[in-house]
Formats: C-alpha cells, structure tokens, sequence
C-alpha cells in the first residue's frame, strides 16, 4: 500500500480513534505526543487507544499547540496516510479555539471576534444573548465580569469555546518555601512527573496559565501537586477537599512538607470555621442549604436556590484568593460550579484521579475549573515503581434457593440493594482474610447494616459517614501504625483515605455502576509496597442479578487503563491461593519510602 510505513507505532482512524502500538522502539514518544491533544480511552497491555475529539482539541488549543503541529505528528507517527476527514476536523475544531475571545479594554470586559459574522450569529443565539449588557461594534460585547464563567460555559455549549484573556489577580501575598527536609525528618523530593505537572499548570506568561485540571493515578502525589502550585503562586490559597479527613491530611501536608505554620493554614469543616491565608474547605460544608432537609421529597419540585441560599458559599469572598485548589474536582458538586462561574478571575487548579462524570459534565470543568493539563496512564506509573502493582479478581456468589425467588419478586427500586447485601459474601470474605491473615487489608461497601454484620464477624472496627471525625482519625492512625490489620470501611473511605501499607481491599458492595468509584477504592491500595508486595482487590458480587451488572460498568474505567480481573466462583476460592500471597506477607521490616507521594 502507497504510504505504509510497518516501523510505525500509530494507526488513525476515521472516527477519529488512535490505535497506538504499545511494543514499538516509537511508542514512547508517540504517546507523548498524542498526549496533548488526544484522550486515553483504553490502555490495555498491547494497543491503547486514543480519540480525537473536540474537547481533546480545544484543551490542545488552548495550550498553544496549532493544527498544523497536530497534523504532522499524526503523519510522523502513523502507519497509514490520514484519513481526510480526520485532517479536516482537527482543522475546524482548532480554527474554533480562539475566534471567540475574553479580554480586557478600556477597563471593561468584553468577548470579542475578528469574524462578523460569528458576531451576528453569536447575538442571535438564545444563550448567549442574556448574558449580554451591551453590543460595543458589530465584533465586540460587553459582559459584566461576574458572568465570565457563565459565558464561557455557553460558548462551550455553542462549539465556539473562548480564549480567556482577561488575566488572574494576584491574591494576597503569602512568601513561604517548600521544605527539603520534612518536619518528621524525611527528604521531601518532589517527583519528575509532580513538577512537570505543577509546571505545565502554572505555565506563567501564557495566556493558558492558571488555570487547569491534573490528572494523576490514585497514591501518586497530587498532593503534592497542589504543594508545588502553591509555592509557585505565593499568595492566599483555597483548597476544597470531598471531607473532613481530607481536609486534616492535606493540613498535614501543607505543615509536614512546606515553611507555613499552624497560624496560616485555617480548617473550615463542620467542626470549625477557621479562615486563614490558607484554608482548607469540605465540599459538603460549601453546599449545606438550611432548607434542604425541611424540603424532604418536595425538593426536586423547589426552584433551584440561588448562592445567596448557601450561608458558606461566603467563604469564595471571605479573603483575597489567588488560588483555589479543588481536590477531587469529577466529584464539584453543582452549586460549587456556579461559584466557580464567578470567580473566574482567580487562579484555578483542579485535582484528579479520573475526570468522568457519571453526570457528563466534563464540559463545565473545562469551562469553569480549566483544560486538562497533565495526564498520565496509570499503568506508566505502575511500570516505573511510583504506585503499587495490582490484581484485581471478581469473585461471583451464587443467591440461595430462596432468596432467588424473593430476588425474582423483589421491587425494580430494591433488587440491587438486596442482591448487593447477600449475605454468602460473608462468608468469602472471611475466607479472603484467613489468606490474607498478615496483611494490612480494607473491606468496604456500601450498605451499612451489611458492613455492621461484617465488622462483627471479623471483629474490626468500622468507619461510616456517622463515626466522629476524632475517632475515624484515631482508628485511621492505628491502622497505619500496625496496631489493628483490617479496618471496614462505608463509602467515607472512596476518596482522601491515607493508609499507605493497606495492600488488600475487599469490595462487598459498591454504588451501582459508578466507574469513579471502582476507580477510587483501587486506589486506597496503590501507593507503593515495601519490596514490590502486590496490591489485591477483591470485588465480590452476587451472579445473574444486577449486582453482576452493575459491577461490570463499575469495572470500565479500570480496565481501560490496563487493569484486568480474574473471575472466580465460590466453590473456587478454597483453592485459591494465589502465588503472590506467599510472597505478600510481612515479615520482614517495613522499609521506609519517600514521603514525596503523601
């Protein structure tokens, strides 16, 4: 065929799929390439697979990155000529990068277009046109500042996503270092794929600087991230977190590895409202609505309250921020959306191990937190030591005879919880934990009378949204110290759970076929193992229901990263004892690892 060219690594497809080869002397430097502009769908062992979609585009856009650069990567890498279409789509989508712009003149906010009839359209258009206070020329509009993210979002919806030029403030000032030693006396080195994150979000002087989106496996460091974004920003920073231990781990972090002191850095959680020049802040405090619980049912009937409504959302103007920091931004709930629509002017960094949404709104974060910046195929990680080597097995229970048939006539609403709760899971589980009996090991569901039945069984402490912060932190604290091996967990424990020798979870129920939360509870074994050990996951689930179903959504973006699981029955797991457990059992002295990825 004219143009083939074997040696190559890369085959594109009119679809605008990428099929990237990856056992290629090339494939190095075709991913990192693909990178920045294509999405990773999957990454299994042999051919990862990229898209090219407009989203992908525009975050390529808005980095710099011009159709032309995109083009002949595309050329140097491939097998087989370019299909046109693909040539002419990543033409369009680009030339729309751009077009539309948010600048400052005159001091007044204006989106402006050199295209006239874009203009035209673009008053015409009924979403657009609202946000509108006056037509300044046939090019050019002026906003009010307050609604520069909400345009942004719109103009995203109409396919003519902005450039936003209209810059950050500074914030107040804040001088501090990052720490070369830490205060508990470990080196603190900041990783090569850390710094090069942090740089890429900072990127001063570009337009596309300040903000964005870091997308990091689960126990690799974002942490961190957000640390080096911070010493490069020096001024007053907010950082959201999904709770209150999230909120006390990255305090930690800030004092452990960074010149701050304790009289800096504020906690506003439920049990305290301290605003310092940092203050770390729960989603769920920013969002509390004193009418909520008075609505009850009635609440999908009520109008959609406005900020004002919310008596914390206060906090986004309480001091002069130059930066906020979600931390886990898939989970931005929507009134923090609408906030974040009105403080565009302040810097932006969103942290995350996957940004799907179950809700399909990774539009808004590209249009109110920022492009995504930095990603990173969670098996590269694992291939060069910084998290944990994993097995993932799915271990399928059978429903006993009569409750089959109670499934069978069991409420459409109610068959997932009843099929979920199966109480022959027990009895797997505690066979898991006799062969993993010296090992650190997590159980974690989602029904709590079934994880109260479990933690009895075993005898082990359980952590619910319901236990107080003091004592989730305090059993948290003996986990890590060896003091107690298994520890059952609710759905508290998907996110910001430090436990960094944890190396067995075991998954009695999840929330139906949530991709992000199969994702994040692998996660809570990820950070590396003293001498290589293995991290195992175990999801049981109760076959031929909707257990199984949901189970096999849940499993999606897992194994589009690579990950595979190994399927077993009940009568199976007797004899199965897998090799790696001989070898995962401590007896030897727990090795200290670098404090960077905390």
């Amino acid at each position: 065929m004219q143009g083939y060219r074997p040696e190559n690594p890369m085959i594109v497809q009119s679809d605008r799929t990428v099929l990237l080869e990856v056992d290629n002397p090339l494939y190095a430097e075709a991913r990192d390439a693909l990178a920045r502009f294509a999405e990773l769908e999957k990454s299994p062992e042999y051919v990862h697979t990229y898209r090219i979609s407009p989203l992908s585009l525009w975050n390529a856009a808005a980095a710099g990155l011009s159709a032309e650069v995109i083009l002949a990567d595309l050329e140097r890498f491939s097998k087989y000529p370019l299909p046109e279409n693909v040539r002419v789509d990543i033409r369009d989508a680009i030339g729309r990068y751009g077009r539309v712009r948010i600048l400052i003149e005159g001091g007044r906010m204006l989106v402006r277009t050199d295209d006239a009839a874009l203009a035209e359209e673009l008053h015409r258009h009924r979403l657009f046109a609202p946000l509108v206070q006056a037509r300044v020329s046939s090019t050019a509009f002026e906003i009010d500042p307050s609604q520069r993210g909400h345009v942004k979002r719109v103009l995203v919806q109409i396919g003519y996503p902005a450039e936003d030029l209209a810059g950050y403030v500074d914030g107040a000032a804040l001088p501090f270092s990052l720490r070369e030693v830490t205060l508990s006396g470990q080196p603190f080195q900041i990783r090569h794929y850390q710094a090069e994150a942090a740089e890429v979000f900072w990127a001063q002087g570009s337009a596309a600087g300040g903000s964005g989106v870091i997308v990091l496996p689960c126990g690799s460091g974002k942490t961190i991230v957000g640390l080096v974004a911070m010493a490069k920003a020096q001024c007053a920073t907010l950082i959201l977190t999904p709770n209150t231990v999230a909120v006390r781990q990255w305090i930690r972090e800030i004092l452990d590895k960074t010149t701050l002191t304790e009289d800096q850095v504020g906690e506003y959680s439920g049990l305290k409202k301290d605003v310092r020049p940092v203050t770390v802040c729960t989603y769920q405090v920013l969002t509390y609505h004193p009418k909520k619980r008075a609505a009850g049912t009635a609440r999908g009937r009520r109008a959609i309250p406005s900020l004002d409504e919310y008596p914390h959302m206060a906090l986004f103007n309480s001091m002069d921020w130059g930066l906020i920091i979600y931390d886990e931004v898939h989970l931005l709930p929507a009134p923090v959306f609408r906030i974040t629509a009105e403080i565009q002017a302040r810097r932006r960094l969103g942290l995350t191990a996957t940004l799907v949404r179950e809700d399909g709104l990774e539009g808004d974060v590209f249009s109110l937190v920022g492009p995504k910046k930095y990603d990173v195929p969670w098996k590269d990680l694992e291939r060069q030591g910084w998290i944990a080597t994993a097995e993932c097995h799915e271990i399928r229970v059978s429903l006993s005879e009569e409750d089959r048939m109670e499934y069978a006539v069991t409420d459409p609403d109610e068959k997932y919880r009843f099929a979920a709760t199966n109480e022959r899971k027990l009895r797997i589980v505690s066979m898991l934990l006799e062969k993993h009996k010296d090992d650190d090991v997590l159980v974690i569901g989602q029904y709590i009378p079934q994880l109260e039945q479990i933690a009895q069984r075993i005898d082990a402490p359980l952590i619910t949204g319901e236990t107080p912060v003091r004592q989730r932190e305090k059993l948290l604290d003996q986990f890590r110290r060896g003091e107690i091996r298994r520890l059952v967990l609710s759905k508290v424990g998907n996110f910001s759970i430090d436990l960094p020798d944890a190396n067995v979870l075991i998954q009695v129920s999840g929330m139906f076929g949530s991709r992000q939360e199969e994702a994040q509870r692998l996660g809570r074994v990820l950070r590396p193992k003293q001498n290589g050990l293995l991290a195992h996951f175990y999801a049981i689930v109760t076959r031929d229901t909707l257990d199984q179903e949901f189970a096999a959504k849940r499993q999606l973006f897992l194994t589009e990263q690579g990950y595979s699981y190994n399927i077993l029955y009940e009568d199976e797991v007797p004899s199965f004892v897998p090799a790696a457990i001989a070898v995962s059992a401590r007896g030897a002295a727990r090795a200290k690892l670098p404090e960077a990825g905390a």
